[in-house]
């Protein structure tokens, strides 16, 4: 980014010459405007205009000495030169006061042009300053016109992108935009052209060789001194490491999740196997029954692999959304976790509705109602009481979309009021012995891909405590992205 240089530059680089320099291009100036009074008959009738001028340029690009001096001998000249008598220093009272007056009118000109001056320079340094600034930054940034020209690119742009300035530098920024991001990008700039805000957002561009790279993009307008909007400026951040850390961090907390399920899993699968064994037996013990037995023992092994079916949910991505029953998704879950409710005798109270779909990944929703019935069961003592509960809602936007609420809620110990404001932090954990403080994380990221909020109350009394998860599923998602385009919380 190159910074033209101005007329508080040129006076800078006046000023930095000696003072010999500087006081005799003031003496030069004089004899100048002398010269010019003297050679141009339509000047004689205002000697000052001349002089004022020669004031004004030694206080703009000599410094205020310099001025002081010019402002002496411009006196010094007029009275000499232009008053009756000619060539003669004799003066009357009426020029002497006319001579006092243009003193006063020069050195307080000569004091707006060196403010002027000094102001230029100040703006002029911060600007250097801002565009080494932007040069040296890790982070692309760059200008466009509102039609997409760019106007500035620096050198972390070229790093990003593989353009060099010259590539792009007054042609259409389309280069970088991928084709299924066009209305994206026509989006943007149409907002920032009506003065809307564009929040920071991900998304993606091209590099030079064709190559697609994962971008944080933050978008604000550039405006004239009227205050319109003339342009947009843009500051791009590879985010393609952070999204792969993320993305492992989602695979092995599933993993994670599953290997906890194994034990409960486990004790499941174990009745029905009983079951088929014995089943077996009779039926090899009994020919006449055999049919009877066999088809329960069929029964049974298809309750086992439908605990399986449900198990691998929790691990396998799905390409691409679908419907979703929530109260059955809920059932599948709550089962799962039977065993353990059953040995801390906890209460459970389910209440669910009809009408309950939702667009979605069936799988990423097993896994946030998972992470929190897991963590209600762990945060109750024997005896407790779970509450599930689903209902059909509205945002409280202004929009009132409609969608599905649902609730899971415990009488444990709470939650300390100085972890709130962290419990959806990825690695902070409460318990301190176990849990690897991402399910709540990622919890968090699944509602939010899904265009929905999740909400916490919690209460720490003796006799009140508790916690409930209120979480909140639009029915209808416009566009509901992919895995491989999920923004986390």
């Amino acid at each position: 980014m190159k910074l033209e240089a101005g007329t508080g530059a040129a006076g800078r680089g006046v000023r930095e010459l000696s003072n010999p320099l500087r006081y005799g291009l003031a003496i030069l100036s004089v004899g100048g405007a002398l010269a010019v009074w003297l050679g141009v008959p339509l000047l004689h009738h205002d000697p000052f205009a001349i002089f004022l001028l020669a004031v004004v340029a030694c206080a703009r690009f000599l410094g205020v000495g310099p001025a002081v001096l010019c402002a002496g001998l411009a006196m010094a000249s007029i009275d000499y030169a232009a008053f009756e008598p000619r060539f003669s220093f004799a003066s009357s009272p009426e020029d002497l006061a006319r001579l006092c007056v243009f003193l006063g009118i020069s050195l307080l000109a000569a004091s707006v042009a060196r403010q002027r001056s000094e102001a230029e320079i100040q703006v002029e340094d911060m600007q250097r300053k801002l565009a080494a600034i932007v040069e040296s930054s890790d982070d692309a940034i760059y200008s466009t016109t509102l039609d997409g020209t760019v106007l500035s690119w620096n050198r972390a742009a070229q790093q990003l992108y593989g353009y060099s300035a010259e590539d792009v530098l007054g042609k259409r920024w389309t280069l970088a935009i991928p084709s299924d991001r066009n209305d994206e990008f026509q989006s943007s700039f149409e907002k920032l052209a009506r003065g809307q805000p564009v929040p920071s957002h991900r998304t993606e561009r091209l590099r030079k060789d064709g190559s697609r790279v994962q971008v944080l993009l933050s978008l604000s307008p550039l405006r004239d001194e009227k205050g319109q909007v003339v342009g947009v400026s843009s500051i791009a951040r590879d985010i393609t490491a952070q999204q792969q850390a993320e993305e492992a961090l989602r695979r092995n907390e599933k993993l994670a999740n599953a290997g906890r399920l194994t034990a409960v899993i486990a004790h499941e699968i174990n009745n029905p196997l009983e079951a088929v064994t014995n089943l077996l037996y009779l039926a090899r013990q009994d020919p006449r029954r055999a049919d009877q037995h066999l088809q329960m023992a069929e029964r049974e092994v298809q309750r086992i692999a439908e605990i399986v079916q449900h198990t691998l949910g929790f691990v396998r991505d799905i390409g691409e959304s679908a419907p979703v029953s929530i109260s059955s998704t809920l059932d599948e879950v709550v089962s799962l976790y039977l065993p353990r409710l059953n040995a801390k005798n906890i209460q459970t109270e389910i209440e669910f509705t009809d009408d309950d779909m939702v667009q979605g990944f069936g799988g990423e929703l097993r896994q946030l109602f998972s992470n929190l019935i897991a963590n209600a069961i762990d945060a109750l003592h024997a005896g407790g009481r779970l509450r599930v509960r689903v209902t059909r809602a509205h945002t409280w936007k202004n929009d009132r979309a409609a969608g599905i609420r649902i609730m899971v809620a415990d009488n444990g110990s709470g939650i300390r009021s100085e972890d709130v404001s962290r419990i959806f932090e990825p690695f902070f954990t409460t318990h301190k012995s176990s849990g690897t403080g991402l399910g709540l994380w990622l919890s968090e990221g699944i509602v939010r891909k899904h265009g929905g909020w999740i909400r916490l109350r919690t209460c720490t009394r003796e006799g009140r405590s508790g916690t409930a998860f209120s979480v909140f599923l639009p029915q209808a998602v416009a566009a509901v992205s992919s895995p491989a385009q999920r923004v986390p919380a």
